[in-house]
């Protein structure tokens, strides 16, 4: 069997679809297919069910997919010891972001990935935490930083740390700096035109949550899905928002804004880290998953 098609068939079957496997790989589509076709006539086997939706492993496709995973990882593991022999870990390892955090984590993280793993290859990009755990399962991504994740047979989490929520309102522009506000209750929130993400976002479904517990709903004045615009339509003066202070601190104005604390309840969202558990980390991803936790409780604690 060829590594290669080994690789082409798992990516088809954990994204179950031959489209969405060939942009992952930055393959054409045909020369996928026919790598995974020559596959199965090796094996005399037919992998995956192919229909108008996409491609679902067979029996013999699931069997197949589970010692096809432990095998591409004793290659990257092999490559690996192979690259210590040489002095120095390898190996390229994708990390998933929030946008809130990104802004704050990317440089510093990119850094101590250089200092202590000079040979690894390393990609950051920023996504929602409801994809990036598809992104997670698929093999899009090794590691990602989650919020309000629950544990699934898929996906593995470890603590990280918790983030307040604040209530984040343009400062007054007549005022060199507006004086402090005292805290704000949920309730008294309700009353407020909110900006927000839409749907299933883990911030959205906490404000929904928390405020369903009390027999109230949100009034939503505008759905975005991106902090950068939230902030920029507070500063507009569209309306408020619940932000975490380090969305607020790491965005480009700060200073035009007003925080206030939470409270009666006050909203607290959690930070995990994230990995497959169906598909084992080598040293590189282990090594910068703990470079991640210690940028990350160094950046956000002190922020």
């Amino acid at each position: 069997m060829d590594l290669k098609q080994l690789e082409y068939f798992v990516r088809v079957a954990e994204l179950g679809s031959f489209t969405r496997a060939a942009q992952a790989l930055d393959v054409a589509q045909p020369a996928l297919s026919r790598q995974v076709r020559l596959l199965e006539v090796e094996l005399r086997q037919n992998l995956l069910l192919r229909n108008g939706r996409g491609a679902t492993p067979t029996e013999a496709g699931r069997l197949l997919l589970e010692h096809a995973r432990g095998i591409l990882h004793q290659v990257e593991r092999a490559r690996e010891e192979l690259g210590r022999v040489g002095g120095a870990l390898a190996g390229r390892v994708a990390i998933g972001l929030p946008p809130s955090l990104s802004r704050m984590l990317a440089v510093p993280l990119t850094r101590a990935v250089r200092q202590q793993l000079p040979q690894a290859s390393v990609s950051i990009c920023e996504g929602l935490s409801i994809n990036m755990q598809e992104w997670l399962a698929s093999g899009r991504l090794d590691i990602a930083v989650l919020y309000n994740a629950q544990p699934t047979p898929e996906i593995e989490l470890t603590p990280l740390l918790e983030e307040d929520l604040l209530l984040v309102q343009p400062r007054s522009p007549s005022l060199p700096q507006d004086p402090p506000l005292g805290p704000i209750t949920l309730r008294d929130i309700a009353q407020l035109p909110l900006v927000i993400p839409s749907r299933p976002n883990a911030l959205r479904m906490l404000v929904e949550t928390e405020m369903t517990n009390l027999g109230l709903r949100p009034l939503v004045a505008l759905e975005i899905d991106g902090v950068s615009a939230i902030l920029d339509l507070v500063a507009d003066g569209a309306g408020v928002a619940l932000l975490s202070r380090n969305a607020v601190v790491s965005s480009a104005r700060p200073s035009v804004f007003q925080m206030r604390v939470v409270s009666d309840p006050p909203l607290r969202t959690r930070l995990s880290l994230a990995k497959c558990a169906q598909r084992p980390s080598t040293l590189t991803q282990k090594t910068c998953m703990a470079l991640l936790r210690s940028t990350a409780l160094q950046v956000l604690e002190f922020a």
